[in-house]
This record gives C-alpha cells, sequence and structure tokens, in this order.
C-alpha cells in the first residue's frame, strides 16, 4: 500500500522505513532536504513541496503527518486539506491533543474527507520492535488503512496471550486498536503518556531511595553501600515490578550508575497536562498522575538523582535530551 508521510524525524523517518521494509511504497516530505533524500536512497519517492507530495500520491489518497503538537500540525493539516479531494485521508500520528482531532474531523467531513488520529507509542525502538497503536476515525477509513497499521504493529511477538479473550478483536493483540471515533485514538495515547509519567517518577524515587541508603545521617548499622544497577538488573528478571521502563533504566545505570550526563531538568510534552485536565472534567481524582506532573515542573528549579534518572528513561524510549 502507498502512504505520504509529512514529517521525517525520530519517529516519521522510521515508519516510513518499517513500511518500506515490508512491501510498502511510500511518499515522502519534510523541511529538511536532507531527510528527504536519505529515504530516497533507502527506496521512497520524495517531495520538494507539499503540492508536489500531494500530486504523488495515488488517489484516494493517504497522507500521514508526523510533527510536533500544536501550529505547525495544524497549518500542514489545512494546507493539506486545501490540495485533497473526496475519499482521501488525513492522518495525525504526533501527540495532538484530542479536541483537536475532534474539530478538524467535523471541519474535513464536509469536504468528504477523512481524519484519522493515531496515538504513536514505539519511541525510537519502533523501527525494530513495531508500533503500539491507538486509532480514532471513521470505520471505512480506519480499514483501509489496515494494511499499513497491521504493518507498523509490533504483532504477537514474545508476549503471552491474555486468557479470556476469545471473540474479541483480535487487533489488540497484534498491538493496535480502533479506539473509536476521531479524537479516540489521541485520547487514549494522552492518558497512555499520563500514566507514563506516573510510572516514571515511581521507578525514580525509588532508585533515589536506594542511592540514598548510606547517608551518613542514618545509624551507622542501618547504612547500606547498595549497587543500584545490580537492582535494576534482579528486578528485570522475574520481579513484579519488571517492565520496558526498568529495561531502559538499568541500562542507563549500567552506562554511568552516577549518570552525569543528564541534568535532571526533566521537560513534559503536554501529555500529562491534558490527562488531568480530562480527569477534572470527569471529576476522577488522580493523585499519583498529578504528583508526577508536579515533580517535573519542580525539577527545573532544583534537580535530583530521580530527575535525572527520569531524564534517563526519557532518552532511552523517545531520544529526548535534556539542557545541560
Amino acid at each position: 500500500m502507498q502512504l505520504g508521510m509529512i514529517g521525517l524525524g525520530r519517529m516519521g523517518g522510521n515508519i516510513v522505513r518499517r513500511l518500506l521494509q515490508n512491501g510498502h511504497t511510500a511518499v515522502v516530505f519534510d523541511q529538511n532536504p536532507d531527510a528527504v533524500a536519505a529515504l530516497v536512497q533507502e527506496g521512497a519517492t520524495g517531495a520538494d513541496s507539499l503540492e508536489d507530495f500531494v500530486a504523488k500520491l495515488d488517489q484516494p489518497r493517504a497522507a500521514w503527518v508526523m510533527l510536533p503538537a500544536g501550529e505547525i500540525t495544524e497549518g500542514t493539516v489545512q494546507r493539506l486539506a486545501g490540495l485533497m479531494q473526496a475519499d482521501d485521508v488525513i492522518i495525525d500520528g504526533g501527540n495532538s491533543f484530542y479536541k483537536d482531532d475532534v474539530r478538524r474531523a467535523a471541519d474535513l467531513r464536509h469536504k468528504g474527507i477523512h481524519y484519522v488520529d493515531v496515538g504513536t507509542s514505539g519511541g525510537v525502538w519502533g523501527l525494530e520492535r513495531g508500533y503500539c497503536m491507538m486509532i480514532g476515525g471513521d470505520t471505512s477509513a480506519v480499514d483501509r488503512l489496515d494494511p499499513v497499521f497491521a504493518t507498523l504493529a509490533p504483532g504477537l511477538g514474545s508476549v503471552p496471550r491474555t486468557p479470556g479473550r476469545e471473540g474479541r478483536d483480535p487487533r489488540a493483540e497484534q498491538g493496535y486498536i480502533h479506539a473509536g471515533p476521531s479524537g479516540a485514538g489521541h485520547f487514549v495515547k494522552m492518558v497512555h503518556n499520563g500514566i507514563e509519567y506516573g510510572l516514571m517518577q515511581a521507578y525514580a524515587e525509588g532508585f533515589d531511595i536506594l542511592k540514598h541508603a548510606g547517608a551518613k545521617e542514618l545509624p551507622e548499622a542501618q547504612r547500606f553501600d547498595l549497587d543500584i544497577g545490580d537492582i535494576a538488573e534482579v528486578w528485570r528478571r522475574g520481579s513484579v515490578v519488571s517492565s520496558w521502563l526498568l529495561d531502559l533504566t538499568a541500562q542507563a545505570l549500567a552506562g554511568d550508575e552516577q549518570l552525569e550526563d543528564f541534568s535532571g531538568f526533566v521537560a513534559d510534552s503536554g501529555e500529562g497536562r491534558w490527562t488531568l485536565n480530562a480527569a477534572i472534567e470527569e471529576s476522577v481524582p488522580a493523585n499519583v498522575l498529578s504528583a508526577a506532573l508536579y515533580a517535573r515542573f519542580r525539577s527545573r528549579e532544583h534537580a535530583s538523582y530521580a530527575d535525572k534518572l527520569l531524564s534517563a528513561m526519557r532518552k532511552g524510549f523517545g531520544g529526548h535530551l535534556e539542557p545541560k
């Protein structure tokens, strides 16, 4: 199947590569011509403008926008809408706010253009591991794009199958779901990222306690000089708290237990705030998720060892680099 991709950064470029490696074709565009040229060398068709990009797509077209949430995505979607025709599909695979998706879908529906929002998780490892996708949009457009989603998804892999799922949507076991109408995909991904904040904060605080177990303020008999790299490693193997985040933690600690390369200035990309706004609107208490977000705010004033560990995890799964 042919897919157009706008935005060839850490995730957009690797999404294209995964598709090309599995028999699909791609038309690519980016403001950086070097990024386009690199993928042309790997078999994609390059475009030097949005107009050229749309002209090179077969009808009905499918164009995936993989850009930072906000003004740049909004402007690109609107420009695409002016160039595309009825029955074409515009896909937003970034981390857009779900209410923006609802609005865009309604606007494009009047033109007969489908809008699909894809919450995409997988970070810099997606090319190898595949991408977990949470998809919103009308059924006809989502079903049409299924060959793309099936290729990008991780598949069953080595994850044990969940008992009792007989008769349910098999796509969830493959690593992607049609969550609901436009906006539902990014809503689910938003909450996913809010949970991610909480999980990361729990690991970071726990390892900070382990790090300071030998503090001189403690009674001498209660001081422990712990190898936290080894603790992270042993917890990966059979522990209730094992996870990919713990894998990344162990990897970072094996390289440098002091985490000297990390500033501990922990950014947030918006989804944690949006998750808390949704919790407020729904009157749902979210004590852990709110505390995790506030901890990131505090890290920008005074960074702790826990904050450095958060930075290390963010670099591990998403390639995020914090200022030193």
